[in-house]
């Protein structure tokens, strides 16, 4: 499965990087915008996003956009999680900065899962 790594500090994208490796995903990315986030949309299943990426609080728009055009699941990793707890519908987890790998491999074992789940229900009704 296939993980997008949407993060404009290249330490905590590194760090991404390799929890979302080693717990054995597919890593795409990082991306440190929005544009290079979409250049990988197609292809990415789960999304770790930051709010703040290059061009400012993006995060959340791009999230939206990841949701409803690309059906990725996100789940937000971020030093200010009450910017998306207010008004914001869809995300699959928020992961306040600073996290633990423990954290953020655990999300997306559980993100993988419910993928997996939705998958296998609509195979088996079209049976």
């Amino acid at each position: 499965m296939n993980v997008l790594i949407v993060e404009d500090e290249g330490l905590v994208a590194l760090q991404l990087k390799k929890i979302a490796a080693d717990a054995g995903f597919a890593v795409l990315g990082p991306a440190s915008g929005v544009e290079q986030a979409l250049a990988y949309a197609r292809r990415a299943d789960i999304a770790l996003v930051d709010v703040g990426l290059s061009e400012g609080k993006s995060g959340p728009q791009l999230a939206r956009r990841l949701i409803d055009r690309f059906h990725t699941t996100v789940i937000f990793v971020t030093g200010i999680p009450e910017a998306i707890r207010h008004g914001f519908g869809g995300a699959f987890a928020i992961i306040p900065k600073p996290f633990s790998d423990k954290q953020v491999a655990e999300a997306l074992v559980r993100a993988r899962d419910m993928r997996m789940g939705r998958e296998n229900q609509t195979t088996s009704h079209g049976t």
